[in-house]
């Protein structure tokens, strides 16, 4: 077992169903993280770039990502119909907390002028989305490699009533969230 998921399972998990006053199945659970590389018209014009996106996500994630595929053709950007557009990787299990552990410790404190997370990231369901400006953050990526560097986007799927209880599962798990001035 992952020392996230152990910490989870342990701590946050009471210290959790006591601040939030809710049962054991109510506390908030991490369900899946999606890694996402959409690579738009760089992809249509080369087909080389989706290999080397698919290799580097796969570096980062430690499985193989999926090719995306667009769902319509839009002339004005000469894409077609299931053109290949990007890379995805879905995390669960041991992968996922090893990734969400490696992600808020390694990877965040590494991000230039790195002041935390905003916390505005929510959407309606309580998941919470992070954009990242270049690949080369993660430890894994041999920066004399990179061809290009590419924005990536991680989404943690959490299973919770709503946005504030969200909001306090990542932040007991250590996610460096901005203070807001009041």
């Amino acid at each position: 077992m992952n020392r996230l998921h152990e910490k989870y399972e342990k701590e946050i998990k009471t210290a959790l169903q006591k601040e939030l006053e809710v049962g054991a199945m109510q506390t908030p659970k991490l369900v899946k993280v999606v890694l996402n590389m959409g690579l738009g018209r760089e992809a249509v014009a080369n087909s080389n770039v989706i290999e080397k996106a698919a290799e580097q996500l796969g570096l980062i994630s430690g499985q193989k990502p999926v090719i995306t595929k667009a769902r319509k053709a839009i002339a004005t950007f000469k894409l077609r119909e299931g053109q290949p557009i990007g890379v995805s990787v879905t995390l669960r299990g041991d992968k996922m907390y090893a990734f969400v552990d490696r992600f808020i410790n390694v990877v965040l404190p590494r991000v230039r002028d790195f002041q935390g997370v905003k916390s505005d990231s929510f959407d309606k369901q309580g998941n919470y989305s992070i954009g990242l400006t270049e690949q080369s953050l993660f430890p894994e990526i041999d920066i004399q490699k990179v061809d290009k560097v590419r924005g990536l986007q991680v989404t943690f799927t959490i299973k919770s009533e709503n946005q504030d209880h969200s909001y306090k599962f990542l932040e007991k798990l250590g996610m460096p969230f901005k203070k807001e001035e009041k």
